[in-house]
């Protein structure tokens, strides 16, 4: 079994999706945070005004920041090396298919990952799954809508589902990074 979980967040400029401004990555090995990662990036599209006003990040905040095909040699090998885990991993793995694409980046077919929303909404039935009030309810620290604070609170809750018995292999699924 792969006990190596890539729990990651990205930010985007606009409404299509289809390009990052920020993205966190928190690595999880045997049950603990061993890595983390954080990338403004320039993508190269205009940013909505919602976007901007949602993260903090406006195009003269990512002026001099590299894009993606910069970023994505750095994280590559490890976003290669274990299961993807996003807070609703469908947007996340998605922008990050959009992102591959625009800019004709070859990856994987597929790749495994696990969505946390998803998982907590069978462990924790009932309750909201927002990452924000996840956080308020196992007490962890949030800059709600910054890449690295969403990753980070992210692994923490993935670590609190483990840590409360839970298998998180049962939550795998397959993801096409194709088009």
């Amino acid at each position: 079994m792969n006990n190596r979980f890539i729990v990651f967040d990205v930010e985007t400029p606009n409404r299509f999706n289809s390009r990052m401004s920020a993205i966190g990555i928190c690595v999880l090995e045997d049950g603990r945070i061993v890595d983390d990662f954080f990338s403004l990036i320039n993508p190269e599209q205009p940013f909505d005004r919602f976007n901007s006003m949602l993260t903090g990040i406006y195009e003269e905040t990512v002026f001099d920041a590299p894009c993606f095909p910069e970023v994505w040699e750095k994280i590559e090998p490890i976003m290669s090396s274990g299961i993807l885990v996003a807070h609703n991993a469908g947007f996340d793995i998605g922008v990050l298919r959009k992102c591959l694409k625009s800019y004709d980046i070859g990856w994987k077919p597929k790749v495994k990952g696990i969505c946390t929303v998803i998982m907590g909404r069978s462990l924790l039935p009932g309750i909201s799954h927002r990452l924000n009030d996840m956080c308020d309810y196992y007490g962890i620290c949030l800059n709600h809508h910054r890449a690295d604070s969403d990753s980070h609170a992210a692994a923490e809750i993935l670590l609190r589902y483990m840590g409360s018995g839970a298998d998180p292999v049962k939550y795998i699924r397959t993801y096409r990074m194709d088009f």
